[in-house]
């Protein structure tokens, strides 16, 4: 396998590989957390006395973010090896995120304000995000590796 020798990551780059590195961070104390409370008796007996629905929504909840932990590191992996396909992942990876936040603000009993926060938070980084890997220059120099 041969790689193309290519800008570093650098730049603005800097900015959505720390987005990622955090919601890798993020995301791996949630799947923690999730299986921590799962492994406990007590939850485990308090779920199977919820209804079917609430106790499949705790499991998808889980899922997901097993899901979501996956693909964050299989994209970051990415990243730091500057394969060509990042961008577009990214792209896909920063719109999964809103739907996401979307998901929790419809079902979680977060309060809306935290909710809130986190949607604007990952708006602005899919507003800022996207058009920079769709055009900049940079980018298109820097994820050449198959």
């Amino acid at each position: 396998m041969t790689t193309t020798p290519a800008l570093r990551i650098g730049g603005w780059l800097l900015a959505p590989l720390a987005w990622l590195l955090l919601t890798l961070l993020s995301t791996s104390l949630v799947v923690v957390m999730y299986f921590t409370a799962l492994l406990s008796p007590e939850t485990r007996q308090a779920l199977g006395q919820q209804a079917g629905q609430d106790a499949i929504w705790v499991y998808v909840s889980l899922l997901s973010a097993v899901l979501m932990w996956s693909y964050t590191l299989w994209l970051t992996i990415g990243f730091f090896k500057r394969q060509a396909k990042v961008p577009k992942h990214y792209i896909i990876w920063l719109l999964v995120s809103v739907l996401l936040v979307l998901k929790s603000f419809a079902f979680s009993p977060v309060s809306d304000d935290a909710i809130v926060r986190q949607l604007v938070f990952q708006l602005i980084a899919a507003a800022l995000f996207v058009p920079y890997f769709k055009r900049a220059q940079r980018v298109k120099l820097t994820f050449v590796n198959p």
